[in-house]
């Protein structure tokens, strides 16, 4: 019903019949690990225990933690970048950030 009243009401849907998932989970734990399976993008925490997974999810993109952090403030004004690592890259990536403009140099020097 609500996909009906959007301007893009029959895009949204789409999206949701072709890629929309509802997971349960038993356990906390259970759900950190299937979120750094999928390495969002975007994960937004709106939990009672909001602490507890910040600090065991590893792999997203960027953390929005409790009601009043949205994604909109992360784009726009808390002053994280809006280039986030998509399709599960935050598995090995972050978002861009001045590391990514610095030159790491490795070398090696062996001796007999």
């Amino acid at each position: 019903e609500i996909a009906e009243e959007m301007p893009s009401g029959t895009v949204a849907m789409q999206a949701w019949e072709n890629h929309g998932e509802v997971i349960f989970c038993d356990r906390k734990e259970d759900i950190v690990t299937i979120s750094d399976e999928y390495a969002p993008e975007h994960l937004q925490l709106l939990t009672e225990e909001n602490g507890w997974y910040k600090d065991r999810l590893t792999n997203y993109g960027s953390l929005f933690v409790g009601e009043g952090s949205t994604v909109t403030h992360g784009d726009k004004c808390s002053g994280t970048n809006h280039i986030l690592p998509t399709k599960g890259a935050a598995r090995y990536s972050g978002g861009l950030n001045v590391q990514k403009f610095l030159k790491v140099l490795t070398w090696q020097e062996l001796s007999v």
